[in-house]
């Protein structure tokens, strides 16, 4: 069985290769009724789109979505909804000195493993581009989940972390690096730059906030809320790290500086004093912002000659040309905001069918 879904309620399949004629996504599950146009998804792969600056790869695709099903006079009907994006700037003849040769750091060796044959044009689906399927698919599911505010932004470039105490929230759409401190964006854009001359690439950490998530989402035991976020967040391409709230500097803390204090509340819920546990107790959204911290190593495929064997165990090198990302975590804010979403309306569905 090949896995190529994810969801239980609003489930979505994603189709298609890096250099094939097209990619795109089915979801199935959609509440019918609900408006849903092309125009309501394209702003989203807008952001996540390639070539928008020198920072990411120029690969120049327009990443224009067409609905091919699942709506009728501009609403959902309850049946699959098939989402399509035609792939018109491939370079497939770029990969050719690589064809039997594998990168290190990338998926070539362990497709090859599994399956006896690889699709080495721009690494199929191992490649980025498969995450435009995603963000498609998360269109849709925002619109599920209308009183969830989603944001992601980068916090981390090369070890360069933000100044918390700098956070502009207006920032985070006013530079190529989805960054709320302007003065960390200013910095990396020398650190990309360099890193690119180089013919290398860097990691970067993406988070992501939920703001409006009601408490009551999620389930014990194999359905955690936080369990569901890390597996959807693991599920993209070159994540290497999930953290939930405080993730791993919770290990750090003593218990009375760990627990979620709480006080009364005006509406009669608790009121909690802080949210080191990132909105999720038990695997239940508490009403606190959701928050997903996700790392992302450095591009594999890069310039600088690295050691490796080809096919027939020979031991060579290579050098990957073509275009690429030196920094890939740029156009993951998007992706990691799509699978919020796709994991929220998803639990948002359960919750409705479990309990009304």
């Amino acid at each position: 069985m090949s896995v190529n879904s994810f969801g239980r309620v609003l489930r979505f399949s994603t189709w298609g290769e890096s250099h094939g004629p097209a990619i795109g996504a089915v979801v199935d599950g959609c509440p019918p009724g609900i408006a849903l146009s092309e125009s309501d998804i394209q702003p989203w792969l807008d952001k996540r789109r390639p070539g928008q600056s020198r920072f990411t790869t120029q690969r120049r695709e327009p990443d224009l979505v067409r609905i091919l099903s699942g709506t009728f006079e501009g609403r959902t009907t309850g049946t699959p909804i098939s989402l399509m994006i035609e792939n018109v700037d491939q370079r497939s003849k770029d990969y050719a000195e690589i064809a039997c040769a594998y990168r290190p750091g990338h998926a070539d060796w362990t497709y090859q493993a599994k399956y006896g044959h690889r699709d080495w044009r721009g690494s199929g689906r191992a490649s980025a581009r498969e995450t435009a399927s995603r963000v498609a698919a998360g269109g849709v599911a925002r619109l599920v989940i209308p009183e969830v505010r989603l944001r992601a932004y980068l916090v981390e470039l090369g070890g360069d972390a933000i100044d918390r105490g700098a956070f502009d929230d207006a920032a985070i759409d006013a530079n190529p690096f989805f960054c709320p401190d302007p003065a960390a964006a200013a910095r990396w854009e020398g650190l990309v730059d360099g890193a690119r001359k180089a013919g290398s690439s860097l990691g970067a950490v993406v988070e992501c906030v939920a703001e409006g998530v009601p408490p009551g989402w999620g389930a014990p035991l194999y359905a955690k809320l936080d369990a569901e976020l890390a597996s959807a967040m693991m599920s993209i391409n070159a994540v290497k790290g999930v953290e939930i709230g405080d993730g791993f500097a919770a290990a750090r803390l003593r218990g009375e500086e760990n627990a979620d204090a709480m006080r009364a509340g005006p509406d009669g819920r608790p009121h909690f004093l802080s949210n080191h546990a990132g909105g999720v107790l038990g695997g239940i959204s508490t009403g606190q912002p959701v928050v997903v911290r996700v790392a992302f190593k450095p591009t594999s495929s890069i310039l600088t000659p690295q050691p490796t064997v080809d096919q027939a165990g020979a031991e060579t090198e290579v050098s990957v040309r073509g275009r690429h990302d030196p920094c890939v975590a740029i156009r993951g804010a998007p992706v990691v905001e799509a699978m919020m979403a796709l994991v929220l309306a998803d639990q948002k569905l359960l919750h409705r069918a479990q309990c009304g």
